[in-house]
């Protein structure tokens, strides 16, 4: 079986275990930490990484995917010397998190320029260190397939061709994003069975998740906890339907859980959680709100969990 870059080295893809396949161990916006760094606790967020990935263990985890990129603060050597302490393989990723601004530097390049720098990382290393990425991300949301978006889209599908490496695509069902993303990548040639149109799990709407599924690709039911979108009831109603209709192998279960987040001030953040727009986001939440309720509605065992945190996460990365 292939071999799969983690932040600690390759490692073999019969190793990567249950694995949760879409989850943030810490994200913020890396200008300001750099400008502003006091604004920062490194020391908290090091605590609650690792407290969250015990609790992650626990329950079975050994993998998790990490499509922490640029405009999120990666730091795969900060990624590294959590997932060395707390004992578990993270797969970094690479890519630009917008949906919708440029700096100037990626504004004045070519797909192909920019794709550049994602080839790098997958074959060189990330950050000017030997820690390569396994997986590449690009976002689409509320504003849609602009410019700026649609050059990231086709940049990721110009390094997929050149390295193999599969394609996260974040995505916002209520713009109806998904199938112009895979539009886009099928325009570019791109292997549609290392895709997963990730955030499917944001709309009830089951025809529409099928869809996609119908085109080849993974969806993701991968924001538990976070009922601002949608909630829990709903996607758990979403994935017992999904199960029924056939379609275990196209599915991963995860949380986009962010251990640590910048992107509210503390008062708001608990105003925000206290609202129940954020309902037990963890990196445990499917393991309590999720599982039992398909498990109760006969769609749901040992096999179909094995299913869909070992085998779909690591067909996708390797692509067997």
């Amino acid at each position: 079986m292939a071999t799969v870059e983690t932040v600690l080295g390759p490692v073999e893809a019969s190793d990567l275990g249950p694995t949760l396949a879409h989850e943030h161990l810490r994200f913020r916006d890396e200008a300001t930490v750099a400008q502003w760094p006091t604004r920062y606790d490194a020391e908290s967020e090091r605590t609650l990484a690792l407290e969250a990935c015990a609790d992650a263990k626990s329950r079975g985890i050994q993998t998790l995917f990490d499509p922490t990129v640029l405009s999120g603060g990666r730091d795969v050597t900060w990624m590294a010397d959590i997932a060395r302490e707390a004992g578990m393989n993270v797969v970094a990723s690479t890519g630009i998190y917008t949906y919708d601004h440029l700096a100037q530097y990626w504004v004045n390049r070519t797909p192909e320029q920019v794709a550049e720098h994602f080839i790098d990382d997958i074959t060189k290393g990330c950050q000017g260190t030997d820690i390569k990425a396994a997986f590449l991300k690009c976002a689409a949301d509320e504003p849609g397939i602009n410019d700026n978006v649609e050059k990231l889209h086709r940049a990721v599908a110009i390094a997929h061709r050149e390295t193999g490496a599969p394609i996260m695509a974040h995505s916002r069902p209520a713009s109806q994003t998904g199938p112009k993303q895979v539009a886009i990548f099928e325009e570019e040639g791109v292997d549609l069975s290392r895709v997963v149109i990730a955030h499917c799990g944001d709309t009830d709407d089951v025809d529409y998740i099928e869809g996609l599924i119908d085109k080849g690709v993974y969806v993701g039911l991968d924001r538990y906890g976070l009922n601002l979108f949608l909630p829990t009831e709903q996607r758990n109603q979403t994935a017992a339907e999904l199960l029924r209709r056939g379609h275990t192998e196209r599915l991963h279960f995860s949380q986009d859980f962010c251990v640590t987040i910048d992107y509210f001030p503390p008062e708001a953040a608990e105003a925000i959680e206290a609202s129940g727009a954020i309902d037990n986001w963890s990196l445990t939440m499917i393991f309590d709100h999720a599982f039992p309720y398909l498990r109760e509605q006969g769609v749901f065992d040992d096999d179909v969990e094995k299913t869909v945190l070992v085998d779909n996460p690591r067909r996708w990365l390797t692509g067997s």
